[in-house]
């Protein structure tokens, strides 16, 4: 299903003119948000024994150490008020994070302070996965992960990186369609398959939806 009303103007700004969209849409707010809740918990529990600390510490009276104490406790709760600014981060993204499927390629849009896009053509493409969480359910809708190579390393090894389309409507419809165009986009490239005219054997031509 396109979602035509919701295409923000900038994907036609970045679009190239031979380009279509067939879909776009956004994040549902909660599930969009609730990334950041694993983050809120670990600052809370964090935040939980730090007041813990300090009250035993006002109790006891800083002595001579109150000017090493204070800033050293507002350091150390960094994580308690990082967790609570993520949020607030996430909710001032949201209305910047769009998503949209073309002719060539998917497109992720989102930013803070600025609009920042990202495009990953379909022949980079090499795996796709639809979840839908216990919260998603409720809310029905569902994220796809898309996945064209990248990782990063960690203390733990290497890891994957993907691309998420969270908390979208009909996500295993998306998915069905993200998958068959990319499949027909990457046939086209490599193989001359009835979306390719006869008389252009390079690819040139424009996908039929």
């Amino acid at each position: 299903m396109n979602d035509f009303e919701r295409i923000p103007p900038e994907f036609d700004a970045i679009k190239d003119n031979d380009e279509t969209i067939l879909w776009s849409g956004k994040p549902a707010f909660i599930p969009f948000l609730a990334q950041g809740i694993p983050f809120l918990i670990i600052g809370l529990v964090w935040g939980a024994f730090d007041f813990f600390f300090m009250s035993n510490i006002f109790n006891g009276g800083f002595g001579g150490m109150s000017g090493f104490i204070i800033p050293f406790m507002l350091l150390h709760s960094f994580p308690f008020w990082g967790s609570i600014l993520n949020m607030f981060r996430l909710a001032l993204v949201y209305p910047n994070v769009n998503y949209a499927i073309t002719t060539k390629r998917v497109m992720l849009r989102s930013g803070f302070f600025g609009i920042d896009f990202k495009a990953v053509d379909f022949d980079k493409i090499q795996n796709l996965e639809v979840n839908v969480g216990p919260l998603e359910r409720l809310l029905n809708v569902g994220s796809i992960k898309i996945f064209s190579g990248e990782t990063m390393s960690t203390k733990n090894g290497v890891q994957s990186m993907h691309d998420t389309f969270k908390g979208i409507a009909n996500p295993y419809g998306i998915f069905k369609q993200l998958k068959q165009v990319s499949m027909d986009i990457r046939t086209d490239i490599q193989y001359p398959n009835q979306y390719r005219p006869e008389d252009n054997p390079g690819y040139k031509t424009k996908y039929k939806e």
